[in-house]
């Protein structure tokens, strides 16, 4: 088994790169908080609340030899309803497309059912190469980490995997990020840039608006609603009759959740709630347009949304 670390070799190839790599992992394994510290920016939802990536956000990483284009996709899980196999069938396809697989498993949780779950489907994909991603490495000793390599290594073995490497990653403390980076880039196929040198993310803007909205809504509700929220963004339009210094962007926005009784958790006593989604929100909008921003939000009812397919539909899933 060979654990990577950082060492002081230069590449020597001088060809351009540039391809695909998807995360894999279930539910929470730290797949998002890796795309924004590979990215340098935050481009991927992150949340401590499972199942908070609905959409498929590629974070581009711009190097000097390389373009790598990460495809975040949604944690494969067991599907419970409609929304869940749409999920799970997004997840498949994307590992079919992409040039390497990065497999998320976090150093402070023993490997689960959900974890061999994904590696048994891993090991139905044969010419993509794996990459087994150790993370959250800053929240365990080092016996804690050894233990759970030599497990990952075995899980391999015992299903058939060829890791390609295993790299233990911290994206908070951002160890061993860069060396991810390094190991992924020479999987790539040989090709010019495939994206422009500023852009982060192919998202359209309004869906990115809608994560963010997405994220600050979840925020303080922990577990009274983990996937009852959906966000669209009916409009976004510059304020008129603005003078060009102090442009102002108009957008209006809608929170769905599942059932009436749900209004009261999102909106909070005396609308403080959604006062407080809106101002976070906002703030982080205006950092990621680079202008001014009016905050329209409203909350909604769309009854039992995840398992209806005209609303999985409207609602952009």
């Amino acid at each position: 088994m060979s654990v990577r670390t950082q060492s002081s070799e230069e590449p020597a190839e001088a060809v351009h790169r540039a391809g695909f790599a998807s995360f894999v992992g279930r539910p929470n394994a730290g797949k998002s908080t890796l795309t924004n510290a590979l990215v340098g920016q935050k481009v991927a939802i992150t949340s401590n609340r499972p199942q908070t990536t609905r959409h498929t956000v590629r974070g581009i990483v711009h190097r000097p030899e390389a373009q790598l284009i990460l495809v975040d996709t949604p944690g494969l899980h067991k599907p419970r309803t409609l929304l869940g196999e749409r999920l799970n069938d997004v997840v498949r396809a994307t590992w079919a497309e992409v040039d390497v697989i990065g497999f998320c498993l976090p150093a402070n949780e023993k490997l689960g059912p959900g974890d061999r779950f994904i590696a048994k489907e891993l090991a139905g994909i044969r010419k993509t190469p794996k990459v087994a991603i150790v993370t959250k490495t800053d929240l365990v000793d080092s016996k804690t980490l050894a233990e759970q390599l030599i497990a990952i290594d075995q899980l391999g073995k015992e299903l058939g995997i060829t890791w390609a490497e295993i790299v233990p990653v911290s994206a908070t403390a951002n160890q061993q990020v860069d060396l991810l980076a390094d190991l992924l880039t020479p999987m790539l196929p040989e090709g010019p840039a495939l994206y422009p040198e500023g852009d982060l993310t192919d998202e359209p803007e309004q869906v990115m608006v809608a994560e963010l909205i997405r994220e600050a809504a979840l925020e303080g509700v922990r577990d009274e609603l983990p996937h009852s929220i959906a966000v669209v963004v009916e409009e976004m339009l510059p304020r008129e009759d603005r003078p060009a210094d102090k442009p102002l962007l108009d957008i209006h926005a809608n929170v769905f959740i599942e059932r009436p009784s749900q209004k009261g958790i999102i909106i909070g006593p005396k609308g403080k709630r959604l006062k407080d989604v809106g101002i976070k929100s906002r703030k982080q909008i205006e950092a990621l347009l680079g202008t001014p921003v009016f905050l329209d939000l409203h909350v909604k009812v769309a009854k039992d949304w995840q398992r209806d397919p005209k609303q999985l539909r409207r609602l952009g899933f």
